[in-house]
């Protein structure tokens, strides 16, 4: 099975999207990302892909601070129990964060904080599924898989602006 694959210049850092050739299956933050595949020979670079330009407009979007959401088609590799967590990953709001625990809670295994950190860490599509909203109980940056200063300037990017309104209910 071909792996299609582009390479997309962002604010951050190079990005490589991967995909099946209909929806993503990997964005990976170059040169150094943790658990990024190895591009083998029936990997074949396709920019034109309309799956890679509709997701190259939406995270120039997003680096622009003109979007908070994604309308991409995914299409993860993962284990069952990974796939509920990047599930769940999708819901958490932007300029959000929360724990390993409450991941874990919310996905029903409160005790799993552990097994939800590992498999947060395997996100193959970091930033539209945004591993990086969850922190350590103590409030801490912990693991991320393209590197926590990147981890730490996609939550600087998301967060309102110094000196905004927060509105109360």
């Amino acid at each position: 099975m071909t792996t299609y694959f582009t390479q997309q210049e962002t604010p951050l850092c190079t990005l490589r999207l991967t995909s099946d050739g209909e929806a993503l299956t990997g964005i990976y933050l170059l040169p150094d990302h943790r658990h990024a595949p190895e591009m083998t020979t029936d990997w074949e670079e396709s920019p034109t892909l309309p799956i890679f330009q509709k997701a190259a407009t939406q995270l120039a979007e997003y680096f622009a601070g003109q979007r908070t959401t994604f309308s991409l088609p995914l299409a993860p590799t993962g284990t069952a129990f990974q796939k509920r967590v990047w599930a769940e990953l999708i819901k958490i709001p932007y300029g959000q964060t929360i724990s390993y625990g409450e991941l874990a809670r919310r996905i029903g295994n409160p005790s799993a904080s552990r097994a939800v950190g590992l498999a947060n860490g395997k996100n193959p599509l970091s930033i539209i599924v945004p591993c990086h909203r969850v922190i350590g109980a103590s409030g801490k940056l912990t693991g991320y898989g393209g590197g926590l200063a990147r981890k730490e300037a996609l939550l600087s990017l998301e967060a309102p602006p110094v000196g905004a309104a927060v509105l109360e209910s």
